[in-house]
């Protein structure tokens, strides 16, 4: 338990310092509402006690008005309260959650390929939203609970000490039985937001491949899975629930006794001329608040059960640690980079086969290679090593004057540019997307590149030009005009090693042209591997290698290949590289 409030005292410290201004109006607000809710059952037993005496009715007014006034203004520093509250409560939650969701992006290839985006979205926001509370006002309604519960039980002890050592017993009972149910629904809890997790995910994956599910007729299928996982995520949360309604039934049934207790006390007092009616009054009213206390700790009580289950899951997470580290450089040679494959072999954590092996190549600067193989013969995990997605299983690559693991993963990555078929463009403007929300390039060297790749006339139908927001997806966009924006893109980044996967397959004649326009340029000065699976791809280049199986079986000068009848290469063109290859 020390342990627990250790791990929530660090946490509120991290995200709720920053924020210790807006933390301390809350705290008052929320003291001042307490102080004024514990006086103003004052003022109602003047009013009983003055009726009942028959005091002029100005005396009554007054005191009514008092009553209200002070109501009033409790009320007003309430609502204060719960602005302040909420407001605090997203601004260290939206903190949490950018925290998180960089920490998941830090993470390597292998989490998210075993994490679905729905279970990440659940993780990032489910979880912490159950933990807004915690963050907004617990530590404030504790403490403000205490101290109310504290005031009403001197008062009591003020007015009558039977009163008070009667109602303390009770009070002391019904936090002791409460504090004994504080963990009740911890591990329900948990279980509760891995299903809701579970489920987000399993509604993404099937709306992602809508379309297959529609061709082949899976809708019957996808749905009976629905249900299957709804069932699961339904018992979880009828479980949790149930645990959770232990705690809130338990403070109902201390509630009527407390509330039989008070009223047996009033009248045996009051009927023996020990206090006056109004006292006997006041004696209810403090007991119906006194609960107000002990249910704010026990709603805290079940508030921090969610919390906890949410902070289990944010701290598994934060816990995670990146294999792929940083090295100690942060920098690469200007110009074309040269690459070197040294006894590189690979093999995916979830595979007991290899995928490349004992793979040795060169590449000088400013060399272009067409890369050729057929579907899993190691093309695209060549690609990621490059790109330091995974580490080799054994040997080393260099990458300019550096092997990969002596760079920054920035360092790498800036210098080293990827075109693809499919081209991720976000809902952001044109400018956004192309520099990736890098503010410091200016409009200028943009507009220049759009020019060269021919975009002008297509920027210029643009709303509002560079500043037109793109939807999601890019919908709205051709494939050409996405892939041209994915080369505006790599040319603003100015890599020395560029990656192109076969970016103008399936594109219109009329954009493929600006498409091979737009790799000849990129290929200008830089060393370039392009992954190829049409004849037509390959002929600019200067080298050819061939993989299968995950080894190179052919690597040379392209035109040396093809005046050699026996090459690898020189078949393919015999036979036709798209069947070669289908």
């Amino acid at each position: 338990m020390n342990h627990s409030f250790r791990r929530y005292g660090e946490l509120l410290g991290r995200y709720l310092g920053p924020h210790r201004g807006r933390a301390i109006i809350l705290a008052v607000l929320l003291f001042g509402a307490t102080g004024l809710q514990l006086a103003n059952p004052q003022f109602l037993r003047t009013f009983v006690d003055a009726a009942q005496a028959g005091e002029p009715t100005r005396v009554l007014i007054n005191a009514a008005l008092v009553y209200l006034a002070v109501a009033l203004v409790r009320r007003v520093l309430a609502i204060g309260a719960a602005y302040v509250g909420n407001d605090l409560g997203w601004r260290a939650t939206n903190a949490l959650r950018a925290d998180l969701a960089e920490h998941c992006l830090s993470l390597d290839l292998p989490f998210h390929k075993s994490h679905t985006p729905g279970q990440l979205i659940e993780r990032i926001d489910g979880d912490v939203l159950a933990m807004a509370n915690f963050f907004s006002q617990f530590v404030v309604r504790i403490v403000g609970s205490a101290l109310l519960l504290v005031g009403i039980l001197i008062v009591l002890f003020i007015e009558d000490w039977r009163i008070g050592l009667s109602l303390t017993a009770f009070a002391l009972t019904s936090l002791g039985v409460l504090a004994g149910l504080r963990e009740h629904a911890v591990a329900e809890s948990t279980a509760e937001r891995e299903q809701s997790a579970t489920l987000f995910g399993f509604i993404e994956e099937r709306l992602t491949s809508i379309d297959d599910i529609r061709a082949n007729g899976a809708g019957a299928y996808a749905m009976r899975r629905f249900y299957e996982v709804m069932r699961k995520f339904t018992d979880a949360a009828q479980m949790a629930w149930i645990k959770r309604s232990v705690v809130w039934l338990t403070s109902m049934a201390l509630f009527n006794v407390g509330n039989v207790l008070a009223f047996g006390l009033g009248a045996a007092l009051y009927l023996s001329g020990a206090v006056t009616l109004g006292t006997a009054f006041l004696l209810t009213n403090y007991v119906a608040m006194l609960f107000h206390p002990i249910e704010l700790l026990t709603q805290q009580l079940q508030d921090l059960q969610k919390a906890a289950a949410g902070l289990t899951r944010v701290q598994e997470l934060l816990a995670l640690e990146r294999i792929i580290l940083d090295g100690p450089r942060d920098d690469l040679p200007t110009g074309p980079l040269a690459v070197a494959f040294q006894d590189v072999s690979f093999t995916y954590e979830d595979g007991d086969q290899q995928v490349l092996r004992d793979l040795n190549f060169r590449l000088l600067p400013g060399t272009s290679v067409g890369l050729l193989g057929r579907t899993g013969s190691g093309k695209t995990t060549l690609s990621r090593l490059l790109f330091r997605l995974y580490d080799p299983t054994e040997g080393a690559i260099r990458l300019g004057d550096a092997t990969l693991p002596e760079l920054t993963l920035d360092a790498l990555r800036q210098r080293v540019g990827m075109v693809t078929q499919d081209v991720q463009l976000f809902q952001a403007s044109i400018r956004d997307n192309l520099t990736l929300f890098d503010r410091s390039i200016p409009d200028e060297e943009i507009l220049g590149i759009i020019k060269d790749l021919g975009l002008t006339d297509w920027i210029s139908r643009q709303p509002e030009g560079l500043d037109t927001e793109l939807a999601a997806g890019g919908g709205g966009l051709s494939a050409g005009e996405a892939q041209l924006l994915a080369f505006a893109r790599v040319f603003l980044k100015d890599p020395g090693l560029v990656i192109l996967d076969e970016p103008s397959s399936r594109l219109d004649p009329a954009t493929e042209r600006l498409i091979e326009r737009a790799v000849n340029r990129l290929l200008r000065d830089r060393t370039a591997i392009i992954i190829a699976h049409r004849l037509g791809t390959v002929q600019r280049v200067d080298e050819i290698m061939i993989m299968e199986d995950g080894r190179i079986i052919e690597h040379g000068p392209r035109a040396r290949l093809v005046e050699d009848p026996a090459s690898h290469f020189s078949g393919l063109l015999r036979t036709g590289m798209e069947e070669s290859f289908a």
